[in-house]
């Protein structure tokens, strides 16, 4: 079995990987050391949690042992697709570069440009920076990329679902034709491969597992759902979630919900709260300070449940996750991968449970098709799908009884059609009465009891008044096409012999 002895690193580094107990490479390590410290291009392929981040960090470090960096010239750049990815790629170099000279500049969204500038005036050998963040300073002139040795590119695929593609290509331009190249990705797009056809030169090509696999440590499993009814979807969604977290019991030490929209994150996050559990919201919407904020805690374990957008699907490494609960099914099918592989790290079991709408099963059956397994399917751990208890089974009888507002070209035929039923109604009601009615119809009624005739009520005068408001002097009332208009009386212009209106 292969030793990080046998790779040929920098003593440095390997007492390094000592103090951090590491002693076995992953198969992605082994693979791709050898030839990166050759000086050749590398394509690794491997599913997430496979060690990708040591492949490129322990032979840049010991390539980059002799020599010294300049002024707003990094000598070498990693590309990675989320701020929490570059902020997990800077503690790795950390870790592994601590008994070297080499310094390091973190460039992400969040964080003051003066802090991030001051960094890169004194130079630094490793630069880790998102595109976004990158072109920002190479843009204001405070930055150049001539002098890079190495590039990485990590979670390539990932850069293709945020649209990073064309920054990258740019990036790419900017750099010199003579700079090593290191690829690394999870799947392979077409897109992807056409880009690591134009930019890499003869790379050496490492796929430790096929593209797009999951782990065969981590327990899968799909909940088929569906609602009673549609305006009590979200809720008894929500309900599902929480009876299939309770079922797993002791064993779920932690976990991660992952939504497709952010709103989802959020408002899963606060029901969870509200029935007592213990989680915190992530997406791309919050600061900085609190997503570090809450990262860290679920890393300590302060925070047992992290409900999840994808910015943590890429980003995210905490070796002990005990369960991943996909709260929607992923639009895009690689995502799946990806999500699931924050469990079952470090040959570590892991369990997977999915929860499917039935507008959701086309991309079910995209997810499948791309692993190329089927997903067991699940029971609800409290059986079919009821009632919420908010819903009791008298209200729900009650709607199914009630009738439903229909439209139709003529109310007056439906009011027509209602009228029999009211008339038979009220005869059945007054039916009681009718056999008192003779005995009041026997008393004659007095004669002096005289009905008044009623008033007649004068009608409108269209030229005056006529309940239209009151005219002006001098204003007369015509009709134009409908409601009554005042029209103003004419005057003669004292100078001019042609009327006008006053």
């Amino acid at each position: 079995m292969t030793q990080f002895n046998d790779l040929n690193l920098d003593p440095k580094v390997l007492k390094a990987i000592a103090e951090a107990g590491y002693e076995t490479p992953t198969p992605i390590q082994a693979g791709a050391i050898p030839p990166a410290l050759e000086g050749r291009d590398v394509l690794g392929i491997a599913q997430t949690g496979t060690g990708k981040t040591a492949s490129f960090t322990l032979p840049m470090i010991t390539l980059l042992g002799r020599g010294r960096a300049r002024a707003r010239m990094p000598r070498s750049l990693v590309l990675c697709p989320t701020r929490e990815l570059a902020a997990q790629v800077a503690e790795n170099f950390d870790t592994y570069a601590k008994h070297t000279k080499l310094t390091k500049a973190l460039l992400i969204g969040g964080v003051s440009f003066k802090e991030q500038d001051a960094l890169i005036d004194k130079g630094v050998d490793v630069l880790i920076a998102t595109p976004g963040r990158l072109l920002d300073h190479f843009e204001r002139g405070k930055l150049l990329l001539t002098g890079v040795q190495i590039m990485v590119v990590d979670e390539a695929d990932r850069m293709l679902d945020m649209g990073f593609i064309p920054d990258i290509e740019r990036i790419f331009g900017l750099t010199p034709f003579t700079r090593q190249t290191l690829f690394f990705s999870a799947t392979m797009a077409p897109e992807i491969e056409r880009i690591t056809n134009t930019f890499l030169s003869n790379p050496e090509k490492i796929e430790v597992a096929r593209a797009a696999t999951t782990g065969e440590n981590i327990k899968q499993g799909v909940v088929m759902f569906r609602a009673s009814r549609k305006d009590r979807e979200a809720g008894e969604k929500r309900d599902l979630l929480r009876r299939l977290i309770d079922a797993e019991g002791d064993t779920c030490t932690n976990a991660i919900i992952f939504c497709n929209r952010k709103m989802d994150v959020d408002v899963v996050a606060k029901s969870l709260k509200k029935h007592g559990y213990d989680a915190e919201p992530i997406h791309g919407d919050l600061d900085q300070s609190q997503r570090t904020r809450t990262l860290d805690g679920f890393r300590a374990g302060d925070v047992k449940i992290l409900v999840a957008s994808d910015v943590a699907a890429r980003g995210l490494d905490v070796p002990a996750v005990s369960h991943v609960f996909n709260f929607d099914v992923p639009s895009h099918a690689e995502d799946y991968v990806h999500r699931i592989g924050r469990t079952g790290r470090a040959g570590r079991k892991g369990t997977a449970i999915m929860i499917c709408n039935p507008r959701d099963e086309k991309n079910l059956e995209d997810v499948e098709r791309l692993v190329q397994n089927p997903i067991p399917r699940l029971d609800d751990p409290k059986g079919a799908n009821a009632a919420p208890a908010e819903a009791p089974a008298a209200e729900a009888a009650n709607e199914e009884e009630r009738p439903r507002r229909t439209r139709t070209r003529s109310r007056s035929r439906t009011r027509d059609e209602a009228k029999p039923a009211v008339k038979a109604e009220a005869q059945e009601t007054t039916a009681p009465k009718a056999e008192a009615a003779p005995k009041a119809e026997a008393k004659p009624a007095p004669a002096t009891e005289t009905k008044p005739e009623p008033k007649a009520e004068p009608k409108p005068d269209p030229t005056t008044r006529g309940g239209f408001g009151d005219a002006a002097p001098g204003v007369a009332w015509r009709k134009r096409s409908g409601p009554w208009w005042p029209r103003p009386a004419q005057k003669r212009h004292p100078r001019r012999g042609h009327r006008r209106h006053g």
